[in-house]
């Protein structure tokens, strides 16, 4: 069981914090566990990965809970958004998810190919 629970997070602290398992109640464990069995996401659940990765501090492509970090790379693309005559990068599922959470008028929006 622990090498499944390490695929879903890594520890990103150094202090004593909780076990793992004690976080599954958590929406993003769920939706963590729920991609690593190969199901597909909702349009809300796109919606709050978008939201939760582009509004925390810590991670670019992450989303962090009590000293966590539950990375979405595998499903987040990275955009450009041309907003008010400048532009700003924000990594999501796809466009739709991306806009649901930026507020306001958006010019132009382009994926940044790897």
């Amino acid at each position: 069981m622990k090498t499944t629970a390490k695929a879903i997070a890594t520890k990103f602290v150094t202090h004593e914090i909780p076990e793992l398992e004690t976080l599954k109640s958590a929406k993003v464990y769920q939706l963590r566990e729920k991609l690593d069995k190969g199901e597909r996401l909702s349009r809300a659940e796109k919606n709050w990965i978008a939201e939760a990765v582009n509004r925390n501090a810590f991670f670019r492509k992450a989303v962090p809970l009590m000293g966590y970090r539950f990375g979405f790379e595998d499903i987040l693309k990275t955009y450009v958004v041309k907003q008010y005559g400048s532009w700003q990068e924000y990594n999501a599922p796809d466009k739709t998810s991306l806009r649901s959470f930026i507020f306001g008028r958006i010019e132009q929006i382009a994926e940044i190919s790897k």
